[in-house]
């Protein structure tokens, strides 16, 4: 599945929950990674302050 990386160590991943595609959008801080939560579309995004345009597609394997 996908992955996008914005600034500040949000971290946006194209998961299956339930049986549903869903986007899990977390944020690391300080080597920490809190859940923020769960969008079933991506123009839920943005209630989570998550900016489209400044998301980069990222590798699962680039972090390794």
């Amino acid at each position: 599945m996908g992955q996008w990386r914005g600034p500040g160590g949000i971290l946006i991943e194209a998961i299956i929950l339930d049986d549903r595609p869903m986007l899990r959008v977390s944020h690391r801080v300080n080597g920490t990674t809190y859940l923020r939560g769960y969008c079933a579309s991506v123009d839920e995004l943005g209630e989570h302050g998550v900016d489209l345009a400044e998301l980069m597609e990222d590798s699962p394997l680039d972090h390794l």
